[in-house]
């Protein structure tokens, strides 16, 4: 067993917007957080890098106060789940495998599944394993990596991949249009105290295919034939500025590969976070898409 780093609870105590009871179930003896928040037509969100639950609070929010129930679990490594120190502990089947056994804890019926960022690789994976619990898919500012990357995006994975001690709120500061107050960026970084916390952050960058033949690739691959062949509702909602993934173009990807989606939803004035700089706005697209 890896040395497994747990975020000291205080840590949580007081943020901005986020009174929220913590649910923990156990995978491996890796002590693993999700929110549960409502009750109604739940909704399943999945965060991504370098964010944990505490970027869905706006839509939460929103959703709840529309007879919604809300889960969002934290991956392995993030928010208030035990974090694994070895880099070398991490990858995108390990991901996959933890949060679906995390899951399997959790009553999970009809839902609609939120990915945004790594959570697409994860959430979209889930979904289609799972596509007897799924009802409906949104589908966020993220994409299926099968081999092909942009120079913006080798850039962050070199700048990864040299600092351990990642940044983290000012990392999400940087993915935002909104001016964040000082202690919604100290939000960001409360799970993440010392390098050692930090060790999933860094690595998921990583993780991203740079060719076929790595590791990831083909399973994403199937991910996408898979949601080639969706017959259930789906919603394709991308911001107009985030350069890792540039509006229309990356949202276009879901568009033709989902055949329900429908044409794709514009968030104007927010960046990669866009669960941060227009989460109601989001939250209210999808109550008129779904109610």
């Amino acid at each position: 067993m890896t040395d497994v780093f747990r975020t000291p609870d205080e840590r949580f105590a007081g943020l901005p917007g986020y009174d929220y009871a913590p649910h923990y179930v156990e995978v491996d003896g890796l002590r693993l957080h999700h929110l549960d928040e409502g009750s109604g037509s739940t909704v399943l969100c999945f965060h991504g890098e370098p964010s944990w639950s505490y970027l869905y609070r706006h839509m939460l929010d929103v959703l709840v106060a529309h007879d919604h129930r809300v889960v969002c679990p934290d991956v392995v490594g993030f928010g208030r789940s035990d974090k694994p120190t070895d880099p070398g502990w991490y990858s995108y089947e390990r991901h996959c495998e933890t949060m679906a056994r995390h899951l399997e804890q959790v009553d999970l019926q009809d839902v609609t599944v939120v990915v945004q960022d790594w959570g697409g690789p994860i959430g979209l994976r889930w979904a289609v394993e799972h596509a007897d619990q799924v009802a409906r898919l949104v589908v966020m500012n993220t994409g299926l990596f099968t081999g092909r990357v942009s120079k913006g995006f080798m850039r962050w994975r070199d700048f990864a991949e040299r600092t351990p001690d990642l940044p983290v709120g000012f990392i999400i500061q940087g993915g935002t249009t909104t001016e964040l107050p000082a202690e919604v960026v100290a939000a960001y970084d409360a799970p993440f105290p010392s390098a050692e916390s930090k060790a999933g952050a860094q690595t998921f960058p990583l993780l991203v295919p740079l060719s076929a033949d790595d590791p990831g690739a083909s399973e994403m691959l199937a991910v996408q034939e898979a949601l080639s062949r969706w017959d259930k509702p789906a919603l394709v909602a991308f911001s107009d500025s985030d350069p890792v993934f540039p509006y229309p173009q990356a949202g276009e990807v879901f568009t033709a590969l989902l055949p329900t989606a429908g044409e794709q939803v514009r968030i104007e004035g927010a960046a990669h976070f866009l669960q941060e700089d227009r989460g109601a706005q989001i939250a209210e697209a999808m109550l008129a898409a779904f109610g």
